[in-house]
């Protein structure tokens, strides 16, 4: 008997975004360069490798977010324990409106999303770098 899918994707992105704080693409523009401010992108490193990156973003694969968020993990990222706002971004912006309400749940504030991702940013003229990430 094949699964019965209870819970469309779209449906828990509708309901996500309902929930959480967006920015776009330009506002995001004008808040990269605030120190208060983490711009956490989601993508895969493939992803990252092909399209380029945002300068400055912090790299967080969606499949550790949560274990990176949680200090009680092992795998306990200390920029997640930093004062700041998150702001989550994946390729296109679903991926990321589903991490920022992950986010958001866990209890991690200031959170928001990107509305339409690393694509939106490239289309509003966002700074992007490309080649081997700089290591420090």
């Amino acid at each position: 008997m094949p699964q019965t899918i209870t819970k469309s994707v779209k449906s828990m992105i509708d309901t996500a975004r309902a929930e959480i704080k967006e920015h776009t693409a330009e506002e995001m523009k004008a808040m990269a360069a605030d120190p208060a401010v983490v711009m956490v992108d989601i993508r895969d490193p493939r992803e990252l490798e092909r399209d380029g990156r945002i300068p400055g973003a912090f790299h967080a694969t969606r499949g550790m977010l949560e274990f990176w968020i949680d200090p009680a993990s092992p795998y306990y990222k200390p920029v997640f324990g930093e004062d700041k706002k998150f702001v989550f971004f994946c390729a296109g912006g679903m991926r990321s409106v589903l991490a920022t309400k992950t986010a958001q749940d866990m209890g991690l504030k200031p959170v928001a999303h990107m509305i339409g991702g690393f694509g939106a940013w490239k289309a509003a003229g966002g700074a992007i770098e490309t080649g081997p990430k700089q290591k420090g």
